[in-house]
């Protein structure tokens, strides 16, 4: 069977690449029978209606709620070819649709709201992330929708980035192959994804208008690395543009950045869309190989048309964008006439939306052993975010799940006992301050939270006696369209200090503990407060599972094995972009754009910080975070040991074992991850770069799993922008393995004896202005 599986593997693989030429034949065929018109209104999409704003270039034709309500946009159908109409819809969370509907008032539409992308990456676990995919693919598909607007996989630049909760991870590797994992889980139902967003959205502040500057090579080690993972390892079908500009030029319309690099240095097979009203020339789109502009207008249209006429656009090019449309509408669940029911097996998906959840929440201190509980029944819970938990972020991220589970009710289903009275009041104190909220000015606008209840100190005196345990729930939340802010947002509100430092006082005088529970969709300030929790547990934005997940590892059902996928400073003043972020205002004037909306002010943001971004900054600089990049605690302990290199000097590939034991006395997961210092002649480098990382199984007490890397010459090397190369300095390197990127177990080096040039590419996207990157001293 051994010899039999390459055979039968070549076989697949040949199939699928018959699959594809014959689609691709026939996608020509029809492009060749489409009039101009046609082809020029296949390529544009159907338009969406927004409530209360009225389109000043309106749709091209119809709407998108005239197939799945709720969806994001549809392309223009052709029906004497046969071409149907396809359904995109949003997003990273899960799929993102109108769960009721006035045509059919006796059913609903909910989906499975999963659990947030910094979650997902703090597992380090791709096969369960491929596993979260599978489930959210496949309601797709039972839903009547074609494509899914995700994975986002932007880099967590900054902590007060608006969507870094839909994005992954402050390193490239962990992006890249936690994205590829879900690409290939939801494509794996037949559907599509669209990988966004494509490059350097790394804010919300100005995102339509902002210039962002960056040097060539941390664009092609930083921002571009993680997509260029992706593409390799999962050929999504789609790639979506940013917003913003790059180097001068709007991403949609750099034929360099979507072309050139995505296209001929990574070999995409599939096809680029834009991000909704994003760029500002539809020509120039087209030109750049930005195939479909979503959600699409009538004047886009007719400055295509007219383009044409006057001799500024060719006909190939439009033939070229058209084919890939066609080509992707072949493999089509609606083409293919899949007959969806409605009804995604939700049950079956809550299930896993609540593993995922428990395996990417991190414990980030656990004094004496607080946690797990034991003999604990009653239970204390303060902070509005208690009762009230936040499952996902907001605007295309979100998700219109049926319920979410909140600690106290997470808790409840465990088994334990929440104070009542307590409930009761903070039940009425937020229903209260809801009732006192504004309506909202636009759809996705995120409301302002709400204030912490006061408690009194002989209330606290009367809790701290009559309950086993406090818990303190912080919530946080944040979404498209802004950032957050420094005060009151990443650092907590005075109100919130304060009620930390009161239920800590009340409850350690009678000997009892206080845990912390983080419900936020990014990093958060822990610095200041830190010291009067005994235990703190990172819950991230877990989903509509989320409390379930929560009570799953304080009670000890799961051993938390989550670890940082972005790092904790221990202030905002020492993350490396935070003199840069969000950038500078050019003009003061305010550009209004589609219905009237505030697009903000141009502007521009110079990545100074270059490479050095999180562990790269504070590893290289020695700046000690408030946890470091890889962190996470667990009711077990974990032996690294008996590290081997299959050899001392590189030849083409290098590998690497080592051997991880379970010494604790719990069942537990550990999170292995390699680093590789490299010699640093020619070119500055961090002083260690995440290569590769592994999740062991569930390992019992004594248990041991040996972990198996393996290195390429493209991990050894580094971009030299002078050779527009990938380039392997000659020299000493240095392989750590660790727990996380400051707790190193095991080191063994190896020598490259010869420089390599691993890989030339085109010199492009270079910035026209002289940056004054950050440099380490030598």
């Amino acid at each position: 069977m051994k010899k039999l599986l390459p055979i039968f593997i070549f076989i697949q693989m040949s199939f699928g690449a018959l699959a594809q030429n014959q689609n691709l034949s026939k996608a020509k065929a029809l492009v060749s029978k489409m009039t101009l018109e046609e082809k020029v209104k296949f390529l544009v999409g159907k338009g969406m209606k927004l409530p209360g704003i009225d389109l000043n270039n309106g749709p091209t034709v119809g709407q998108t709620q005239d197939l799945v309500e709720g969806a994001a946009g549809t392309t223009f159908a052709i029906p004497r070819l046969n071409l149907p109409t396809i359904v995109l819809a949003d997003g990273p969370a899960g799929l993102r649709i109108q769960p009721v509907r006035k045509s059919q008032p006796d059913k609903t539409f909910y989906c499975t709201a999963f659990p947030i992308g910094s979650l997902l990456a703090s597992s380090w676990d791709t096969t369960l992330v491929k596993k979260v995919g599978q489930a959210m693919g496949s309601e797709v598909k039972e839903y009547g929708v074609d494509i899914l607007l995700a994975p986002a996989i932007n880099i967590q630049r900054n902590p007060l980035g608006g969507r870094n909760f839909e994005y992954y991870s402050e390193d490239p590797v962990v992006v890249g192959n936690i994205a590829a994992a879900m690409i290939n889980g939801i494509e794996s139902n037949g559907v599509g994804t669209s990988l966004k967003h494509f490059a350097v959205n790394n804010q919300e502040t100005n995102r339509n208008l902002v210039n962002t500057i960056v040097s060539e090579r941390a664009l092609r080690e930083i921002y571009l690395k993680g997509f260029e993972i992706a593409v390799k390892k999962s050929q999504p079908w789609t790639v979506m543009s940013s917003y913003n500009k790059l180097n001068g030029t709007y991403t949609s319309q750099e034929y360099d950045l979507l072309t050139t690099i995505l296209r001929k240095e990574w070999g995409f097979k599939g096809l680029v869309m834009t991000d909704w009203f994003g760029g500002d020339d539809a020509v120039e789109q087209m030109k750049a190989g930005n195939d479909l502009l979503m959600p699409g207008t009538s004047k886009q249209v007719a400055d295509i048309l007219a383009a044409i006429k006057n001799g500024f656009l060719s006909v190939r090019i439009i033939d070229e964008n058209a084919v890939r449309l066609a080509n992707l509408i072949l493999s089509s669940p609606t083409f293919k006439k899949y007959p969806f029911a409605n009804h995604p097996d939700l049950k079956a998906h809550a299930i896993i939306a609540r593993n995922a959840a428990a395996d990417g929440m991190v414990l980030l201190k656990n004094l004496n052993q607080t946690l797990p509980m034991h003999q604990i029944k009653n239970i204390a819970a303060f902070g509005n975010t208690s009762y009230d938990f936040i499952s996902g972020g907001t605007g295309s991220g979100d998700v219109n799940e049926a319920y979410t589970i909140s600690l106290v009710d997470g808790l409840k289903n465990a088994g334990y006992f929440i104070d009542e009275d307590l409930g009761s009041s903070y039940s009425a104190f937020i229903k209260a301050e809801k009732a006192k909220q504004p309506p909202k000015k636009f759809f996705f606008e995120l409301s302002a939270p709400l204030s912490e209840m006061n408690i009194n100190d002989d209330l606290l005196k009367q809790k701290a006696l009559s309950s086993d345990i406090a818990f303190i729930t912080i919530g946080r939340n944040s979404g498209e369209f802004q950032d957050r802010k420094v005060e009151n947002d990443y650092y907590l509100s005075d109100a919130e200090k304060a009620l930390i430092h009161q239920v800590s006082i009340a409850f350690h005088a009678q000997n009892k503990k206080l845990v912390v529970i983080l419900n936020t969709g990014g990093v958060m300030d822990v610095s200041s407060w830190r010291d009067d929790a005994d235990a703190i547990l990172l819950a991230w934005q877990g989903g509509q599972e989320a409390g379930n997940a929560v009570a799953d590892i304080l009670s000890g059902k799961v051993n938390p094995s989550g670890k940082l996928a972005v790092t904790f400073p221990a202030n905002y003043q020492e993350v490396p972009s935070a003199k840069y972020f969000p950038g500078k205002n050019l003009s003061d004037k305010d550009v209004k754009g589609i219905g009237g909306f505030s697009m903000g002010y141009p502007s521009e943001v110079t990545y100074n910080e270059g490479i050095f971004v999180g562990y790269r900054y504070n590893n290289t600089f020695h700046v000690k975070p408030a946890y470091e990049f890889g962190y996470g605690l667990s009711y077990s302990n974990f032996i690294y040991s008996n590290l081997k290199l299959s050899s001392t000097n590189f030849n083409g590939n290098i590998t690497a074992t080592i051997d991880i034991t379970n010494s604790g006395e719990k069942t537990g997961k550990e999170i292995v991850q390699l680093y590789l210092s490299a010699p640093a002649h020619e070119l500055i480098k961090p002083v260690e770069e995440l290569k590769g990382f592994a999740k062991t199984k569930l390992l019992q007490p004594k248990e041991k799993q040996t972990i198996m890397f393996t290195l390429s010459a493209k991990d050894l090397a580094s971009f030299d922008s002078e050779k527009s190369a990938w380039v392997a300095e000659t020299g000493k390197y240095e392989i750590k393995i660790g727990a996380s990127s400051m707790n190193i177990k095991q080191r063994k080096s190896f020598e490259l004896a010869k420089e390599l040039t691993v890989e030339k590419v085109h010199p492009v996207l270079m910035p026209q202005v002289q940056i004054n990157e950050l440099k380490p001293s030598k």
